[in-house]
């Protein structure tokens, strides 16, 4: 196995593309939390996004790791499976990867710190303790993803002001989640996994997604309602929710498709968060 190869495969490992949108995620948190990211507080935020980002990467490989088997099923694509990297160079690297992250954490106020330390541990424990368990897995995926914006709010010392975004990530992420396992099914039942699509049947799971997600859509109204933000917010996040309540529907029928159209739905949502804090009265 060449060095290239390793190396391209450990980088694939860390899905580049979400980690990255997982520490523009944490900007964002401190921008819609702080009104503004001031000077005195590039630095946290800079160590936040850093820490945000290997923690990302750092999970997906531990996550390839694990599910190295499920994906020689499911995603033989995946750089174990077809050979890129060794199962034991994934670990290193991922332990690598999550002793940068914690050095970041560590240079940010103990409300973040905080974050950072539960985070680290749902991590560490997801796929032994939580993937297999009937939704669980969903919920633990969605509180990552959402914690991004509270982790980033923290470095700025607001960890709680972007809450409705943390909501509606969170929640928008267990609708996907909860989607993923209902195209994962053949590899799941393989492994013995209980995940809700395989307990419940995959056309119910599918319609608890979309429950789900209809009430993180009505909280995102809550914004606006509240006079926080003004016209700006109102005219993204609406075209925001009937992307993300389209995708949820397509769901029944085109699973893979309805996926990609729920995050594109989910970073417009983030978008309407910007334009909210950017023109909050406009």
């Amino acid at each position: 196995m060449s060095m290239g190869r390793t190396a391209r495969g450990a980088l694939e490992l860390t899905r580049p593309l979400n980690a990255v949108s997982a520490g523009v995620l944490t900007f964002t948190g401190a921008y819609v939390a702080g009104g503004e990211v001031l000077a005195g507080d590039a630095p946290a935020v800079a160590a936040a996004v850093c820490a945000t980002v290997l923690a990302t990467g750092a999970g997906n490989a531990v996550n390839d790791y694990f599910d190295r088997e499920i994906d020689r099923v499911n995603r033989p694509d995946r750089p174990i499976p077809r050979g890129a990297i060794s199962a034991r160079g994934a670990l290193a690297f991922a332990i690598v990867l999550f002793g940068g992250a914690i050095g970041a954490a560590l240079l940010l106020p103990p409300a973040a710190i905080g974050i950072a330390v539960f985070n680290l541990a749902l991590l560490l424990a997801y796929t032994e303790l939580f993937k297999g368990l009937p939704g669980v897995g969903n919920v633990v995926v969605g509180f990552l993803t959402g914690s991004t914006f509270l982790f980033g709010g923290a470095a700025v010392g607001s960890p709680f002001g972007a809450g409705v975004l943390f909501v509606l990530a969170a929640v928008a992420t267990i609708t996907r989640e909860i989607i993923k396992d209902v195209e994962d099914v053949a590899g799941d039942r393989e492994e013995g996994l209980n995940t809700l699509p395989i307990v419940i049947g995959e056309r119910n799971a599918t319609w608890i997604g979309i429950a789900i997600l209809a009430t993180a859509v009505a909280a995102s109204a809550l914004p606006f309602f509240r006079g926080d933000f003004g016209t700006a917010y109102l005219l993204v996040i609406v075209p925001a929710d009937l992307v993300m309540l389209a995708a949820a529907v397509r769901s029944l029928r085109d699973p893979a498709s309805a996926q990609r159209r729920l995050k594109a739905g989910m970073l417009l949502a983030v978008v309407a968060f910007i334009a909210g804090r950017a023109a909050p009265f406009g």
